[in-house]
């Protein structure tokens, strides 16, 4: 291929931008993903090519369930926040009370505008006393700096620089094992902790994103290749398995977990004013301590708490049959839209028809019978149009020992 160039007023010859050979940024592990990656199905993840499958989707998930299961989530934004201040500003942009949080945990939380609307969930990581790591699905930079004003404080991104992944799966932990991590046996739920790697360290924590044993480790770009054939060969008899975000989203569908932009319209991206949530509409209320002192959208909440302003609910559903209802709409008695559902799947685990959705004040709330759910099914280049009765159930839909399990278990 020719390479065009431009000269400049010194007659040396110049590139011309070529921004546009690289549509989408590869991670540190890149290299390694595309030597497995049969499918060639990919997607963009914040700007990054990530894989929907690596080789088989109904086998990647198989992988997290029966196995473990390695996921690249390099892509998913992170934030260092470091200085004398650090507690105190994390407490003030996030809605947990981030006193609680000891050096060494890790707790799911989220975030909220001055209207008390949710702009983002994720995890905060407490890697000091004085320094944290906020991993969100969105990015945030401009609205954390300008929150930083008045702190001793430094909030820098580190997406770039920091490669992480996700190992998954009962036999995650033996895996670990056998890759020489000593010590990991001791992580509990939430737990993290630093270990040695090719003369570097990398951070692991027991967290993930599919309600199983596991963990996510995450380390500079310059060592991840060497941790990522550290982790391979280690787990080779232990089953190990690179997969997509297909079968984690299944998976976290299972756990009963939430997906920024798929699940809820998060403030930022919401351009109907209806379409906002406030925590307690997605099932995060229990994050909110009233005791707490002031933080982002308090005010807004605890009076929409007392004046029972609240007009959506997030459930889970069983349904009827085998097909699944996504993005179904949800009805009363067959005849008043009620709501909608935003993920669904035939669970090979619960062996339900499990689905998520988000639901019209009272629906769902103290009005939970007679729901219906609307799906068009192709049957032989025709779209059948299925009434299939659904009824509200708690989540997670399943429940997995081995989870929680101390010490974890090892295959």
């Amino acid at each position: 291929m020719t390479v065009a160039t431009a000269m400049t007023a010194g007659n040396a010859p110049l590139d011309a931008p070529s921004h546009f050979r690289t549509l989408r940024l590869g991670t540190p592990f890149q290299p390694r993903l595309d030597a497995l990656a049969k499918t060639s199905d990919w997607y963009n993840w914040a700007g990054y090519r990530a894989p929907h499958s690596l080789w088989d989707e109904e086998l990647e998930y198989f992988a997290i369930r029966s196995q473990c299961a390695l996921f690249d989530i390099s892509p998913m934004t992170k934030y260092r926040i470091e200085g004398s201040d650090a507690e105190a500003f994390c407490n003030k942009v996030t809605l947990r009370d981030v006193t609680k949080l000891k050096p060494g945990r890790v707790h799911y939380t989220a975030w909220c505008d001055d209207e008390g609307f949710v702009l983002d969930d994720g995890t905060l990581f407490r890697l000091s006393a004085t320094r944290f790591r906020l991993c969100s699905q969105e990015r945030h930079l401009p609205w954390l700096l300008d929150s930083a004003i008045g702190f001793d404080v430094v909030v820098e991104e580190e997406t770039e620089a920091v490669a992480g992944l996700s190992l998954q799966g009962p036999t995650a932990f033996a895996c670990l094992r056998a890759a020489g991590f000593a010590g990991v046996e001791k992580l509990k739920v939430f737990d993290l902790a630093e270990f040695p790697h090719d003369n570097g360290a990398v951070t692991i924590s027991r967290t993930g994103f599919t309600g199983d044993l596991g963990y996510e480790l995450f380390i500079g770009r310059d060592l991840a290749l060497s941790l990522w054939d550290r982790l391979m060969e280690a787990g080779e008899l232990h089953g190990i398995r690179a997969i997509g975000y297909t079968a984690l989203n299944r998976a976290r569908l299972e756990a009963g977990l939430i997906v920024a932009n798929a699940d809820f319209v998060t403030a930022e991206h919401a351009i109907r004013s209806n379409r906002t949530r406030m925590p307690d509409e997605i099932g995060l209320g229990f994050m909110i301590d009233p005791a707490k002192g002031h933080f982002n959208g308090r005010r807004a909440i605890l009076e929409a708490r007392a004046r029972k302003k609240f007009r959506h609910v997030l459930v889970g559903l069983e349904i009827d049959g085998n097909v699944p209802a996504e993005h179904a709409i949800v009805y009363h008695r067959k005849n008043r839209e009620v709501g909608l559902v935003s993920a669904a799947m035939w669970s090979p685990m619960a062996k339900r028809n499990i689905a998520i959705a988000s639901l019209d004040l009272p629906y769902g709330d103290t009005v939970t019978d007679d729901l219906w759910v609307e799906i068009y099914a192709m049957r032989e280049l025709k779209y059948e149009r299925l009434m299939k009765r659904a009824k509200v159930v708690p989540r997670p839909f399943i429940k997995l020992d081995r989870r929680t399990a101390n010490p974890p278990a090892d295959f």
